[in-house]
């Protein structure tokens, strides 16, 4: 079969890896992919939020199988038109991917089918916003509404951050994602991120991740789209997982069908592990970046009948996916200045070399300068992950190749997985 697989970065780069291994797959076409992604397909010149480009080239290329990465392309309605189409999409229409695209929808609609979250308000003034102050206690969640790449979350220790930090969303730092802000009560308790695949109107658990949003070691520093991950999460218990599933992803499934916006993909909830058990961070409609490339590394099965399986609408039939039993990691090398103002253009080197059987280096924001070297082109650039019978020996491994690149225009933390390395100790 001919798949596409939509994205350039970390996230695409694992897919890409994980969907070449099926036996199913005969081409594998990337839009627009990464130099990391070009001895596993071949690379298109689409952008991912050129929706009707990428439509036209999935009819072009008659793919039996689209495969969304980034949200951006869901935003533009990519499912929609491939739906028109009659080609199989994994990943949701532009009003069901609404539980991404806007924290406001997200939260009304977690609101009217009572699955639990934090207590929270909407609101589109500054006067009105921060008036809403006084009703909420510090620390302050503060959300832009839209899509800002992972950064348009704040949490503020005091009114006066609080009250710049919604001046800044409200005054145009994220654009038209801040048009509107979300205030929220703080939750107290360890995050975690559950992943499903959904067919519409059924969901199956496929794991769990925990990744660090922080820039910077002992989760300090802004916040970032995610700076590293590793799975399993301990956080996620036998008993948590199955509160989740009862609690937020069944009741979401049912309830985005009985609203007329049936949900079809990868259904990413962030959960914060409560007192009164887990409840909704966020959703997001796509994998997670880079929880996925734990999750890719840890399976050991065929990904490709459960993608197309979705698509279709059908997850019945088939068996359950299995995991490896190895813990994996993945840290972030990202550029200087990130997630601020990222500096493009440092030459990398050393990416590339073969690290072994348990390493994997997923490209994230690479490129090749006019020379062919590869180069930074972004802000989280390269995604090291690695596999280990334990998060200790997962870590050491990642660390060492870490060693091996160079590449005096990164940056990385040096303290993935340290919740879980507590809890061994």
């Amino acid at each position: 079969m001919k798949v596409l697989l939509v994205g350039s970065g970390g996230r695409e780069h694992a897919l890409a890896w994980k969907i070449r291994q099926s036996p199913l797959v005969t081409s594998l076409v990337i839009a627009p992919g990464n130099p990391g992604m070009e001895r596993l397909g071949e690379l298109a010149p689409v952008k991912a939020d050129d929706a009707e480009g990428l439509a036209a080239l999935a009819r072009e290329i008659r793919a039996d199988l689209v495969v969304v990465g980034p949200e951006m392309a869901l935003a533009a309605g990519l499912a929609d038109r491939l739906a028109a189409a009659g080609i199989p999409c994994f990943g949701p229409t532009a009003r069901a991917a609404q539980l991404e695209t806007s924290k406001a929808f997200a939260k009304d609609f977690l609101e009217r089918h009572n699955i639990p979250t934090a207590g929270y308000g909407v609101y589109e003034t500054l006067a009105e916003a921060r008036q809403a102050l006084d009703v909420f206690r510090p620390p302050y969640v503060i959300k832009a509404d839209g899509l800002a790449a992972g950064k348009g979350v704040a949490i503020s220790p005091d009114r006066p951050d609080a009250e710049a930090e919604i001046e800044r969303m409200l005054g145009g730092r994220f654009g038209a994602a801040g048009a509107r802000v979300v205030i929220e009560e703080f939750m107290d308790g360890e995050e975690g991120s559950l992943f499903a695949l959904c067919d519409g109107t059924r969901a199956v658990l496929l794991g769990g991740a925990q990744d660090h949003k922080r820039a910077f070691d002992g989760d300090l520093g802004p916040n970032t789209g995610g700076m590293g991950a590793y799975s399993p999460a301990p956080v996620f218990t036998p008993e948590l997982v199955q509160q989740a599933d009862e609690r937020v992803i069944q009741p979401t499934m049912a309830g985005m069908a009985a609203e007329g916006a049936p949900y079809r993909g990868v259904l990413y909830a962030g959960l914060m592990a409560t007192a009164d058990g887990p409840k909704v961070v966020e959703f997001n409609a796509r994998f997670g970046d880079p929880e996925c490339q734990v999750l890719m590394m840890r399976l050991a099965g065929d990904i490709v009948p459960h993608l197309l399986a979705c698509a279709r609408g059908d997850v019945s039939k088939l068996p359950p996916l299995e995991f490896r039993p190895e813990t994996v990691i993945c840290v972030v090398m990202a550029a200087k200045g990130y997630p601020d103002s990222p500096l493009t253009g440092s030459v990398i080197r050393g990416a590339d070399q073969d690290f072994g059987p348990d390493v994997e280096v997923f490209h994230a924001g690479t490129a090749r300068n006019k020379d062919g070297a590869l180069v930074a082109s972004g802000g989280r650039v390269l995604n090291v992950c690695a596999r280990g019978a334990d998060i200790a020996q997962a870590r050491e491994r990642a660390y060492a190749a870490i060693s091996r690149i160079d590449w005096p225009g990164g940056f990385h933390r040096s303290d993935i997985g340290w919740r879980a390395l507590d809890r061994d100790d």
